[in-house]
């Protein structure tokens, strides 16, 4: 039964199992029964074992044995490899579909090709065509525009670590905010729920439960085994999961445990569901941020750079105390005049900002950001840079707004 893939240049796809019965050898005949049922003739050009981290070529193998096959060209995760007197077909894996989707563009923020190795859409494109050879869960799209790819997966952290994975290589780009794979069933359209089991104290049942009420996950079960641990099962919409993770941890202290699997399409669950309820502090200007212009809007909100960081126009800085976005100038120098006050000494010190993680930041984004994402750097700013042209997009957005809701 093939359980992964690799990919190699030279050798092509590589089919990774477990020999359940019988004897494997290189350069033999071998049918490979297929996900839809049907059977087809291959051989086995190499075969490789495991010796620790190594892989190391083999002329046979037996039963229990964890193999690498190369030279069968079209085969998937879930097919298994049999012998062409007795073909025998194991069952099936069953493959997730994506019900998660994000836009990669090609970086063009002002800052784009500083720290990147790879910054142009044909290497982007390269880089994802190449993931689709291992990753059978991923599904990537070309889109009108040649820098924009959207990309398809099972969750925030199957696209997170495709992500982690190509910043670590040299690659710069630009990706949007999560969104769930909606489809149309028998005319209705539907939206992937989810399976969710979390195990966590008892004391953190509370503030866990509103927590998943608000994002409109429904319990269906919960077990509590009397050792202080509590296990409850919920069905959530997916986009009741997006952004879940780090606010989860922050109500058990780290000690709570969270899986979930898809469940099955089920009616869309309503408007509101997860998100972000605070604005953003929104730089007016490029430069670099000083200690004064950020002592000057920190009781606004909370920021996310640290004094001597190089800003753009446009680029989100920190998280706005209210729900609507303000734009303010961190890189405001103080005035050096021959006037000195009589507090001039005084000591006034700049709270910790908060730095996002690559996993917070995508968590983070609204519909109108990006995250800019290099192999130095995790930035977020705005779609529009400028602040007249945002607040052109706004006026029309509503325009559009009010006009739908007439026609309705």
């Amino acid at each position: 039964m093939v359980t992964l893939l690799d990919y190699n240049e030279y050798l092509g796809r590589i089919a990774i199992g477990r020999v359940n019965r019988g004897m494997i050898r290189q350069g033999q005949s071998v049918a490979v029964m297929t996900r839809e049922g049907g059977m087809k003739q291959a051989r086995i050009e190499k075969l490789f074992g495991f010796q620790g981290l190594k892989r190391v070529e083999l002329k046979e193998a037996g039963a229990g044995d964890i193999v690498a096959i190369a030279g069968i060209r079209e085969i998937n995760i879930g097919e298994t490899i049999a012998d062409p007197a007795h073909p025998e077909a194991l069952p099936v894996l069953k493959i997730d579909e994506p019900t998660l989707q994000m836009s990669f563009l090609v970086n063009n923020s002002p800052f784009a090709g500083r720290e990147g190795k790879w910054v142009t859409s044909r290497k982007l494109r390269e880089r994802l065509m190449k993931e689709l050879e291992t990753d059978v869960a991923l599904r990537v799209e070309e889109t009108d525009s040649p820098d924009v790819f959207i990309v398809s997966g099972r969750g925030e952290l199957h696209l997170g670590i495709l992500i982690e994975n190509m910043r670590r290589e040299g690659y710069e780009l630009q990706v949007s905010k999560p969104e769930v794979i909606v489809k149309e069933i028998d005319g209705v359209k539907m939206e992937p729920y989810e399976r969710l089991i979390i195990d966590i104290p008892e004391e953190s049942m509370g503030p866990v439960m509103e927590s998943l009420g608000t994002r409109k996950a429904e319990m269906v079960n919960m077990i509590n085994n009397g050792t202080g641990q509590v296990r409850l099962e919920f069905i959530i919409p997916a986009r009741g999961l997006i952004g879940y993770r780090t606010h989860f941890l922050t109500l058990t202290r780290g000690y709570g445990i969270m899986n979930h699997a898809f469940d099955s399409y089920g009616p869309i669950a309503g408007a509101d569901v997860g998100g972000r309820h605070q604005g953003v502090l929104v730089a007016s200007e490029s430069g670099t941020s000083t200690y004064y212009g950020m002592l000057s809007v920190e009781d606004r909100g909370v920021l996310f750079v640290e004094p001597g960081t190089e800003i753009y126009e446009g680029m989100i800085v920190g998280e706005h105390n209210r729900d609507n976005d303000i734009v303010v100038n961190i890189c405001k120098e103080k005035q050096l005049t021959n006037i000195r006050s009589a507090t001039k000494e005084e000591t006034v010190r700049l709270k910790t900002p908060v730095i996002f993680s690559l996993e917070q930041a995508l968590e983070y984004l609204n519909d109108d950001e990006y995250c800019e994402i290099t192999p130095k750097s995790i930035r977020l700013r705005k779609k529009l840079l400028n602040k007249s042209e945002r607040e052109r997009a706004e006026k029309q957005r509503k325009m559009a707004q009010a006009g739908a809701i007439g026609k309705a």
